[in-house]
């Protein structure tokens, strides 16, 4: 007997593909989405990640395969779905030349809420969001963090079931991503679905229960942070930076230390269980690097090892 849509996963997909002519930017992955979980798409720019969040929205129909939300056929009950889940795209859509709070409250009438609902939603979403002060303000008045938590608050407007955030922190300084962390963090307390596209590790590990990791168009891994690192990676990881244009040189010398030897423009990486035993053998080896960084691994080494690039190339 299959689910009923109460029941349904927030999102199902099989062998789902999106095309632009010739091109295939999403080429035929398969996802599943658990209730109430935070679920992250990493990888760089270009790997597919913005093409799915669209059709997951239901604004971008699948080219093929299937795709579902809480049960239903995105490519038939789009309207139905669309009333069920909140949007924050990667750029702010925000009408800059209305206040804080006529941003929320108009949008909750596109929704048909009655004036007065629409009112109490507003008020209660610029309290979670931290701008009750600034609600008479102008939208242009805001700096790049409250604009961004605006645009969550305006996506909660219709009390969705599930939260689409394409790259969510994009552009933003340390201390607005980690008070828009917060707050989706309380968004997820509350049962709230998150599904969310980064590029940033650190955002990756810190939001996401469960992950894939994007490469054109393709899922080549998926998992928990804490699964994929101790899969793919080491426990820790030797930085060392040599004399500019000598990366190339230190190959053969630092051969066989640890379990892999990675050389990146900019330094040279060596995975290994023990990184400072790591250093000793080069050090003792001969190599003389100018600065050297003892790490645990991270999402992108992840990325690295399945890929050969970086998560910023």
């Amino acid at each position: 007997m299959g689910m009923t849509n109460e029941t349904a996963a927030p999102l199902r997909a099989r062998r789902l593909t999106k095309s632009f002519g010739e091109v295939q930017a999403v080429r035929g992955i398969d996802i599943d989405v658990r209730p109430g979980e935070a679920f992250g798409f990493l990888g760089p720019n270009g790997a597919g990640k913005s093409s799915t969040m669209r059709m997951i929205a239901c604004v971008s129909p699948p080219s093929s395969g299937s795709l579902e939300l809480f049960g239903l056929d995105a490519a038939t009950r789009g309207a139905e779905i669309r009333g069920r889940i909140g949007v924050v795209p990667q750029l702010d859509t925000l009408d800059t030349e209305l206040t804080v709070f006529e941003n929320l409250w108009v949008y909750g009438r596109f929704f048909d809420l009655p004036r007065a609902e629409a009112k109490r939603r507003a008020a209660e979403l610029l309290e979670f969001a931290q701008l009750s002060d600034r609600a008479k303000d102008v939208v242009d008045t805001l700096s790049g963090g409250m604009k961004r938590r605006l645009s969550i608050a305006r996506s909660l407007i219709n009390e969705p079931e599930m939260l689409l955030l394409d790259e969510p922190t994009t552009g933003l300084d340390p201390q607005a991503r980690h008070v828009l962390w917060d707050r989706l963090y309380r968004l997820k307390q509350q049962g709230v679905t998150l599904v969310l596209t980064t590029h940033y590790m650190d955002e990756a590990e810190q939001l996401c229960d469960r992950l894939v990791v994007m490469d054109q168009g393709l899922i080549v891994a998926e998992g928990s942070p804490q699964e994929l690192i101790r899969t793919h990676s080491t426990r820790e990881v030797l930085e060392l930076r040599f004399a500019a244009g000598t990366n190339d040189q230190q190959g053969p010398l630092l051969a066989g230390i640890g379990s892999r030897v990675e050389t990146l423009p900019d330094r040279v990486l060596v995975y290994a269980d023990d990184g400072e035993a790591a250093l000793s053998e080069a050090h003792r080896r001969g190599a003389v690097p100018e600065s050297a960084l003892v790490r645990r691994s991270s999402l992108e080494d992840v990325f690295l090892t399945l890929t050969g690039r970086t998560l910023v190339d």
